[in-house]
C-alpha cells in the first residue's frame, strides 16, 4: 500500500520525484558503463551500437551455446521476450566476419517496493531512523530521505521557512539509517523515504512525533556489589546513557530486573535514583542483574535492557544448619516452579521499609479504633447505669408513703388515751 500525498508532503514529494528521475536518466550513476538493466517479465531490447543499419549482425551470449528461448534479432537489434532472472548475462553482437562490435552486460532485477519504515529518539533532540526493502529487487538501489516538520505558523514560515525541512542525512557506516538533528521535542514531522533503483523508484511518508518515538539508550556503567554484614542484600548502581543530556527538564526513571542464576523469573524494581539496594537477595547465591531507562513522564518507550552485571551476596556465618535447610528446600521449589512455568511474569516485590511503615501505619490505626470503641463502652455502661438509678428512686417514695399511710394519727392516739 503506497502512502496518499496530502499537500504538506507535495514539496517533499516532488523533491525526491527529481532526484530519482536525475538518477534514471544518468544510468552510468549506477555502475558500470555497458550494463542495462531490465525488469523480470517484461521485453527486454538490446542494441548493437556499431552495428549499420542494413548489415547483417550475429548476438552471443558469454558461457552458453545458445540464446534464451523466445529471444529474436529485428534489425540488428536482439529482443529477449518476458524475460526472467535466468537470462541476465552478457551479450554481445558481431558483424558477418565474426568481428566484435558491442558488448553489453544485462541486469535483471524488479521495481522497488514501498520500504518499511521505523524511527526513534534516543534524546529530545535528535531521532533516527531505519528502513528496510519490502521487495528484494535484484539491482542496485539507493534512498534519497527527507523531512519536514508539520504545523507551522505563519510566523516561522516567514521567518526561517528552511529550517523546519530538509534532507534526513545518511550514515555510510550504517547503511538503511538517517538522522535529523537538532529536532524540537514537542513538535511532529513527516519523513519521506524514496527507494529508486534503475527501473523507478518508490516512497513512503511517514508522520512521526517526537514524545511517542522517545526510546532511551541503555544505562551505562551498571555494578552489582555485596553488603558487609549484609547477607540478603546487594547495591547497584549506574548511570545515565551517554546519549542523553543531563538536562533538568528531562530525566529518566529506571527500572531494574535481578533474580538469581538458577531461576527463571525476573523481580522487578522501578526507582528514579541511580541506585537501589536489593533486599531480597538469596545468602551466598549468584544473582544477575539488568536495568533498563524510560523518560520520566512516560513518554516513549523502555530502553533495551543493559549489559548484565552479576554478585553474590556474602553469606551469614550465624545461620544455623536448619535455617541452611530451609533455605535449600525454598531455593529447589523455586528451581521446580520455574522449569514447570518457563515463561513466568515477572514479580513485583516492595522494599522492606516501606513494608515496615504499613505495618506500623496500620497497628496504629486499630490501636485508635480499639481505644474509641473501649471510650463509647465505657460511655454507654455509665449512661445505662445512671438511667437504672433513676428508676430506683419512685420505688422507693412509695413504699415511704405507704409506710407513713399505715402509721396511727396523733389525735386518735390521744382520744384512746383519755377513754383509758
Amino acid at each position: 500500500m503506497r502512502s496518499p500525498i496530502p499537500g504538506l508532503g507535495k514539496v517533499m514529494v516532488f523533491l525526491a520525484a527529481a532526484l530519482a528521475s536525475a538518477s534514471l536518466a544518468i544510468p552510468e550513476a549506477w555502475g558500470e558503463e555497458g550494463v542495462q538493466y531490465g525488469q523480470v517479465g517484461t521485453d527486454v531490447t538490446l542494441s548493437c551500437a556499431g552495428a549499420h543499419a542494413s548489415s547483417m549482425v550475429q548476438w552471443r551470449r558469454a558461457g552458453a551455446t545458445a540464446l534464451p528461448e523466445g529471444s529474436d534479432i529485428h534489425q540488428g537489434d536482439l529482443v529477449l521476450s518476458h524475460v526472467g532472472l535466468a537470462a541476465a548475462g552478457i551479450y554481445s553482437c558481431h558483424s558477418e566476419d565474426g568481428g566484435l562490435l558491442h558488448t553489453v552486460s544485462l541486469r535483471l532485477g524488479y521495481l522497488p517496493g514501498v520500504p518499511f519504515v521505523s524511527c526513534r529518539a534516543s534524546d529530545y533532540e535528535n531521532f533516527s531512523c531505519s528502513w528496510t526493502s519490502s521487495v528484494e529487487t535484484f539491482l542496485p538501489t539507493k534512498y534519497i530521505t527527507t523531512y519536514r516538520k508539520k504545523s507551522l505558523t505563519g510566523e516561522e514560515k516567514r521567518r526561517n521557512k528552511n529550517r523546519h525541512m530538509g534532507p534526513c542525512l545518511q550514515d555510510l557506516s550504517r547503511p538503511g539509517t538517517c538522522t535529523v538533528h537538532g529536532s524540537e521535542f514537542w513538535s511532529s514531522y513527516r519523513l519521506n523515504i524514496t527507494e529508486v533503483n534503475p527501473l523507478g523508484s518508490s516512497f513512503r511518508l511517514l508522520d512521526i512525533t517526537m514524545q511517542a518515538i522517545i526510546k532511551p539508550d541503555p544505562p551505562e556503567g551498571l555494578v552489582v556489589e555485596p553488603i558487609p554484614l549484609a547477607p540478603r542484600r546487594l547495591h547497584v548502581s549506574w548511570k545515565y546513557p551517554s546519549s542523553w543530556p543531563k538536562e533538568p527538564h528531562f530525566q529518566l526513571r529506571f527500572r531494574l530486573q535481578y533474580r538469581p542464576v538458577i531461576h527463571r523469573s525476573w523481580s522487578v524494581v522501578e526507582t528514579v535514583n541511580l541506585s537501589e539496594v536489593i533486599t531480597d537477595a538469596f545468602a551466598g547465591l549468584e544473582h544477575v542483574v539488568q536495568v533498563s531507562a524510560k523518560d520520566f513522564l512516560d513518554a516513549g518507550n523502555w530502553s533495551e535492557w543493559s549489559a548484565e552485571a552479576r554478585a553474590t551476596p556474602v553469606r551469614d556465618l550465624t545461620t544455623t544448619a536448619s535455617e541452611e535447610t530451609t533455605t535449600d528446600t525454598r531455593l529447589a521449589s523455586l528451581a521446580e516452579e520455574s522449569s514447570q512455568a518457563p515463561n513466568p511474569e515477572p514479580i513485583n516485590h516492595s522494599d522492606s521499609l516501606e513494608k515496615m511503615a504499613v505495618l506500623v501505619s496500620l497497628g496504629i490505626f486499630a490501636f485508635f479504633v480499639l481505644a474509641a470503641v473501649l471510650v463509647i463502652t465505657i460511655l454507654i455502661w455509665l449512661r445505662v447505669r445512671k438511667h437504672s438509678k433513676d428508676k430506683t428512686k419512685p420505688h422507693n417514695f412509695l413504699v415511704a408513703a405507704t409506710h407513713l399511710k399505715a402509721l396511727p394519727s396523733e389525735s386518735g392516739c390521744r382520744g384512746e388515751a383519755q377513754i383509758l
